[in-house]
């Protein structure tokens, strides 16, 4: 049996807004965008190039405890980590469509990292991990 993480739920205020965000500012691709009746719609993204891992749904929050919850749905910890195999071309893109970086990239012991916000206020890692050694 092959199980896997698929898809991870991240509330966003708006989907247009938001798939705007992920596919023109972080380079996402958009996997699926399906109406599913009255102000809902099934919306994943994912990043483009050489696709692995988890896929993002954007769940259009629909309650206020939902809206209280966006940009803070790890409680303000790094929530997500978005791996790279070319950390520096990564974050000078990203900056260049202006990706707020919180902190200067850092070395460490796993590799470079820098965290970065996205679209809702979420705190993302950019990170690519050296080779255990």
């Amino acid at each position: 049996m092959t199980r896997r993480l698929a898809t991870v739920s991240l509330l966003v205020r708006e989907y247009d807004e938001a798939i705007a965000w992920f596919t023109g500012v972080l380079g996402f691709e958009l996997l699926e965008d399906t109406p599913m009746g009255p102000g809902k719609r099934w919306v994943v993204v994912a990043p483009a190039a050489g696709r692995q891992g988890a896929a993002l749904l954007l769940a259009r929050a629909a309650t206020p405890e939902q809206q209280a919850a966006i940009g803070r749905q790890a409680g303000g910890r790094v929530f997500l980590f978005l791996e790279t195999s070319d950390f520096h071309a990564d974050h000078a893109a990203m900056t260049a469509r202006g990706v707020r970086f919180l902190e200067a990239p850092r070395h460490e012991a796993y590799g470079w990292v820098a965290v970065f916000e996205d679209g809702c206020g979420n705190k993302w890692d950019l990170l690519e991990r050296h080779a255990p050694g």
